[in-house]
């Protein structure tokens, strides 16, 4: 079976009425937690993008402080579920904005756990592509916005 491109489906989608695409969202949302969850997103969250940004980070330090620290092992894999959690938030939002407070406050939180996360190649290099991607991220936006979350960035670099 051949999948029609994106363009196409939403020609599609524009000549359908609105009972049928209700009921075709319904049905999309059935098959995976991941277009519930994106739905939930559009559809209640979105207006708000900064309480939005504070759930996520309550949750992302609720989880931080949950870690074991006895178990480096088991610590690297809560930070990383962590982190996929994150992602999987930034990618509902698609704003940089968002992306960039919720990825410094990952690093932050990450920084405050009692774990010597640079003693492993893993984690740091989690750790450093997390900083360059807030880095790639700042550099697409308005110079105003780019010096604050440079400074955070640098409160950041300045606790390693």
């Amino acid at each position: 079976m051949q999948t029609t491109s994106l363009s196409g489906i939403k020609k599609e989608l524009q000549t359908l009425p609105q009972e049928q695409l209700v009921e075709l969202y319904l049905r999309l949302a059935k098959y995976k937690k991941e277009n519930k969850e994106l739905l939930h997103y559009i559809l209640f969250e979105s207006s708000d993008e900064d309480l939005y940004i504070q759930n996520i980070q309550e949750e992302v330090t609720a989880l931080f402080k949950e870690i074991t620290t006895r178990n480096f092992y088991l610590a690297k894999k809560s930070i990383r579920k962590i982190l996929r959690l994150v992602n999987k938030h930034i990618k509902y939002s698609g704003k940089a904005t968002t992306a960039i407070q919720l990825l410094i406050h990952f690093c932050h939180q990450l920084n405050q756990t009692n774990l010597d996360f640079k003693s492993s190649t893993a984690l740091s290099n989690l750790y450093e592509s997390q900083l360059k991607k807030i880095d790639k991220s700042i550099a697409t936006l308005h110079e105003d916005l780019q010096y604050d979350y440079q400074k955070e960035l640098q409160n950041i670099l300045g606790k390693k």
